[in-house]
């Protein structure tokens, strides 16, 4: 069996390292696998970059057609979600898919205009599809701020802050919705039970097949460290609780909650605490917390992760919306446990008082009793053990892959029979 990972970067970003972390398990589980990508970070001579084959000169002409036909630039007053209407129509990656003639295509996250919908539809293996947010089956948002539109057909789009339905968001769905009727042999993957739900609800997605699996995590990569040592090794006090936060922009993108967690972090009455921040430098005005802030910036090998997790005694993960968080495996993996809203994917991953602490949605001073909650617990060493036997026994590579590896037997039966 021959499986192609197609997503737009190796290892840079969640989506990424997740497809990666696949990738490297199907490998080590004896299946061939390639992974596609239009950048390519790593020196993985299993990871084929597109760049290289087309070349600079053209990848640069590429980015120039973006920029004069731009279709975004009709709405400036857009939130700052995501937004990916995938329209150019210049790109040779389906012609690289389909030369390297895998048995399975595995598309992860494929935005940033490294295809365009209306390509989709000239693939010719069978389809894989692991959604990492909501832009499949959305009129090109990443997450829809509860919008809930993409259930009919999109228009007034709330992220793009258009009152017209006919608008880009229409468009892009009408065009997704032609392109995916073409498709005779595609299967979706929530990687939340929360993600699956929304696919189903789609009128995209509402008579295709729809299954969750999650993302794999290598726990001989990550799992605890002497805490103490781990400390030393970032320079952390040993005398302090600390209260982690991360994530890719952490501080800069909305969905990730920062205010929400600075509001939290102001109720908490404790003392002896430090806050970490990593995913983002110290901003030029940076906001105003009871607590020191220690931010660590971007971080992009697992083994520095591993021994930030094990440093710290609470990781806290503030988003309005999310999917299946790497950060929360990661900790958990880790040996720490995690405080989160009870919102998308996070109750996949967080047991409320088991190996964390679920807060209500989106409330602040939930948020904050959860925190405080962690630090204070008499059980907190159980709840570092619980944290860790749960991400080994849902998410660990191999149970993960052979879900995988079942599914692609399925639609390769699928094939035979068609």
């Amino acid at each position: 069996m021959k499986i192609l990972i197609v997503n737009t970067n190796d290892i840079n970003g969640g989506a990424a390292r997740a497809a990666y972390r696949l990738h490297q398990s199907l490998i080590n589980t004896d299946i061939s696998s390639e992974m596609l990508v239009i950048t390519k970070q790593s020196d993985d001579r299993t990871v084929l970059s597109l760049s290289q084959s087309v070349g600079k000169i053209r990848q640069r002409l590429r980015r120039l057609q973006f920029f004069f036909l731009d279709k975004m630039k009709n709405y400036p007053n857009r939130t700052k979600t995501l937004f990916s209407p995938s329209y150019l129509k210049y790109s040779e990656i389906v012609d690289k898919i389909n030369e390297i003639n895998p048995d399975i295509v595995h598309l992860h996250w494929i935005c940033n205009e490294m295809i365009r919908v209306e390509e989709l539809g000239r693939i010719k293996a069978p389809i894989v599809w692991s959604l990492h947010d909501m832009w499949s089956f959305t009129g090109g948002c990443h997450y829809d701020e509860e919008c809930g539109r993409y259930v009919d057909s999109c228009g007034q789009c709330k992220v793009l802050k258009s009152i017209e339905n006919n608008d880009l968001s229409r468009d892009v769905f009408i065009r997704k919705h032609k392109t995916y009727s073409q498709i005779d042999n595609l299967t979706i993957v929530g990687l939340s039970h929360w993600l699956s739900d929304c696919a189903k609800e789609s009128s995209l997605f509402n008579n295709r097949k729809v299954v969750t699996i999650p993302n794999p995590i290598d726990t001989n990569i990550f799992k605890p460290i002497d805490k103490r040592r781990a400390r030393e090794i970032f320079s952390l006090p040993k005398d302090k609780k600390l209260i982690l936060f991360g994530a890719m922009s952490s501080t800069g993108d909305p969905r990730k909650g920062f205010l929400l967690l600075q509001e939290a972090i102001n109720k908490l009455k404790l003392e002896n605490v430090e806050i970490v921040v990593f995913g983002s430098g110290e901003p030029k005005n940076p906001p105003s917390l009871k607590f020191k802030v220690r931010y660590l910036g971007q971080f992009q090998d697992d083994s520095s992760l591993q021994v930030l997790y094990s440093a710290c005694d609470v990781m806290v993960v503030p988003s309005i919306q999310e999917n299946l968080s790497n950060t929360i495996m990661e900790s958990l993996a880790c040996a720490t446990p995690v405080v989160g809203f009870f919102i998308g994917g996070n109750a996949d991953l967080i047991s409320h008082r088991e190996n964390g602490y679920l807060a209500r949605a989106l409330e602040v001073t939930d948020l904050a009793k959860g925190i405080c909650w962690v630090l204070t617990d008499a059980n907190y060493d159980e709840l570092c053990r619980n944290a860790r036997e749960s991400v080994m026994s849902k998410f660990e590579s191999s149970k993960v892959v052979n879900q995988y590896v079942t599914l692609y037997e399925e639609a390769l039966a699928r094939r035979v029979v068609n």
